[in-house]
């Protein structure tokens, strides 16, 4: 089976966006450059260049090709002046003559980076140019002619991300996974951080492009709101963290920043409350990073539902009067529309009833907002009529195991050793690609329609081993309590031996690779314990693996229960349990709330062959 609705949203909004009518828009030397992630500082993902057209559009083919030689790709490349400028998955950076593909140079990544990193910041002034990526833990700043580290920014032309943090420094994974955004002589960045404690509280930062030096940062966690409930150590609970990036309104000197949920992902009962400013669009002086205003979507997360992508900026009208609004699209398939400048919503928004949890200690929200306009661009709930029906016996699977869970809409929450169905899942609705936008104010989502499921468990068995203990704490949550996975997304652990030495796999539990975050803070008897479960099960004779080891474990104060893994809720070959589309792109008018058109984005070629067509698929953007 081969999936092919990854695709980037860019490309596919060439051929959508002019599918209407053509824009009489002036063009510009800059609308041929792609200066920024999205584009532009507004994350439009637009241009006004038309070359490609809709009547040639179907006839383009390769110009050339650049092989990494590193496995996929996540990276949106910069286009300025003529080069194509771009992260490798090693976190190298490469700048490419845009008209060959020929390599004009190469910075090697010390770090031999392994986290995934979207996208490149530039910044010129007068005759100054920065180019600016993550590597590792660091922010760091090359000269985008030639590659060099630049002289004067932070220590050999890079600043530590890692720093700031009390003495939770150089023990938490801090990674930034999308590029921060420029303003005037400023570079701002969020950070990616662990989904379990411990794990860094979120911050907004901004350097001096210049020398690296910081010049104000933001604290995510709201001081004095319910998000500062101690842990076990005293600390504040991490998370609230800006990993989908950013987008910034230059003439109003506003940044436009989207949080990520607070840690754990799945069980608040040690944070009561909203938790501020968790699952919130919060714009920031981009000069000062005073708040100016915020908007929280989710309220105390308990479900992952992070904003997965940067908003994008646009113009509506409303009454004959133009407004510059913000757009965020979400994981549940909403999209919410705010004025730029004071936050107020566009289209009323209700805060209505969701269900509740009876996981003992939880306390979950009894509301969620969920705008009246525009109306979800995924499906909201799924019944056993929205179940597959592509052979008997996946139709007859998928009604035994959905009667088996639980479903009560986007905020089902999880139980207590039984699975609940995920739906939008938990890659969305959107994803971290994001939405585009035109001069019209037009809004363009992709979307996946795909269905997961997850359930809870008491943490720490007595009869676990220590490697077996270390596993459910820190990595069943992707790779499930039978290290099966959920492949692609999450691979499948249990003939890793194939694949990796114990050694190997103890340096991967501290950099991290892909999607899965580092976890620098777990020592070296912790990691081959690990890879002792991980090679011969509970069993293993690997040292610290015994299961008397298990019970004087210091559990860094993590709550009470743990998540037992991501599930795809597919049938026996791998095809979405439900019925299509299985992803979609859509058409929103924003300045009405209305849908010009949705249409299955992607397909199977295998499916397409038997009769099977216009599915949809899974896909992300870019």
């Amino acid at each position: 089976m081969r999936n092919i609705g990854i695709v980037t949203l860019g490309a596919v909004l060439a051929a959508a966006g002019i599918a209407s009518q053509r824009l009489a828009v002036p063009k510009t030397d800059a609308d041929r450059d792609w200066p920024a992630y999205g584009g532009g500082p507004g994350g439009e993902r637009y241009s006004s260049l038309d070359q490609i057209n809709r009547e040639n559009v179907e006839r383009l083919g390769e110009a050339w090709r650049f092989e990494t030689g590193e496995g996929s790709l996540q990276t949106s490349p910069l286009v300025i002046d003529g080069r194509v400028f771009a992260m490798t998955p090693a976190q190298d950076v490469v700048a490419l003559d845009g008209a060959t593909g020929r390599l004009a140079w190469k910075y090697a990544s010390p770090e031999g980076g392994r986290q995934p990193v979207r996208g490149l910041a530039y910044w010129s002034a007068g005759g100054e140019r920065r180019l600016f990526a993550s590597q590792g833990s660091y922010l760091v700043a090359l000269d985008p002619r030639n590659g060099r580290p630049a002289s004067g920014f932070g220590a050999n032309g890079r600043v530590d991300l890692g720093d700031g943090f009390g003495a939770a420094a150089g023990r938490l994974p801090v990674y930034l996974t999308s590029p921060g955004a420029v303003f005037g002589d400023l570079v701002i960045t969020g950070f990616r951080t662990g989904e379990s404690r411990p794990a860094a509280p979120g911050k907004i930062r901004a350097y001096d492009v210049r020398s690296g030096r910081l010049r104000w940062s933001f604290d995510l966690i709201a001081p004095g709101a319910d998000g500062r409930v101690p842990g076990a150590g005293g600390e504040a609970p991490g998370g609230y963290n800006n990993w989908a990036g950013m987008v910034l309104d230059e003439k109003r000197g506003i940044v436009f920043v989207p949080t990520g949920s607070a840690v754990a992902d799945f069980y608040g009962g040690d944070r009561p409350g909203p938790n501020l400013y968790a699952n919130s669009l919060v714009a920031l002086d981009a000069r000062s990073g005073a708040r100016l205003w915020h908007f929280q979507i989710v309220h105390h997360d308990i479900l992952d539902r992070d904003l997965p992508s940067p908003p994008v900026l646009l113009t509506v009208e409303r009454d004959g009067r133009r407004i510059d609004a913000v757009a965020q699209t979400t994981k549940q398939g909403y999209v919410f529309l705010f004025d730029r400048v004071t936050g107020v919503p566009l289209f009323l928004i209700e805060e209505r009833p969701v269900p509740q949890s009876d996981v003992p200690g939880e306390r979950s929200w009894p509301t969620q907002p969920v705008p009246v306009l525009p109306a979800p661009f995924a499906r909201q709930t799924l019944g056993p009529a929205d179940l597959t029906t592509r052979t008997p016996e996946a139709a007859a699977a998928a009604r035994e195991a959905y009667a088996q869970m639980r479903h009560a809409g986007p905020f089902t929450p999880l139980a207590v050793g039984r699975q609940t169905l995920i739906f939008p899942g938990f890659d969305g609705g959107a994803e971290w690609g994001g939405p585009a936008s035109d001069p019209r104010g037009i809004l363009y989502v992709n979307s996946n329609e795909m269905a997961w499921r997850g359930a809870l468990a008491v943490r720490g068995a007595a009869a676990a081993s220590r490697g077996e203990n270390l596993y459910q704490e820190n990595c069943s949550m992707c790779h499930g309590d039978d290290r099966s996975g959920s492949p692609p997304t999450f691979p499948d652990l249990r003939k890793i031996g194939a694949r990796h030495s114990p050694d190997g796999i103890s340096e991967l539990i501290v950099s991290g690779v892909g999607r899965m975050p580092g976890f620098p803070q777990l020592g070296e008897k912790d990691r081959a314990a690990i890879a002792g479960y991980l090679f011969g099960g509970s069993g293993s004779s690997f040292a610290g693996n015994a299961r008397e080891e298990v019970g004087g474990e210091d559990r860094n104060g993590k709550s009470p229960y743990r998540f037992t893994g991501y599930q795809k809720f597919v049938d026996a070959e791998g095809y979405p349990a439900i019925a299509p589309p299985w992803g979609t792109l859509s058409a929103i008018d924003m300045n009405s709330g209305r849908f010009l058109w949705q249409v299955p984005l992607g397909e199977y070629p295998e499916l397409a062959s038997k009769g099977m067509r216009e599915t949809g698929s899974e896909n992300y953007g870019g």
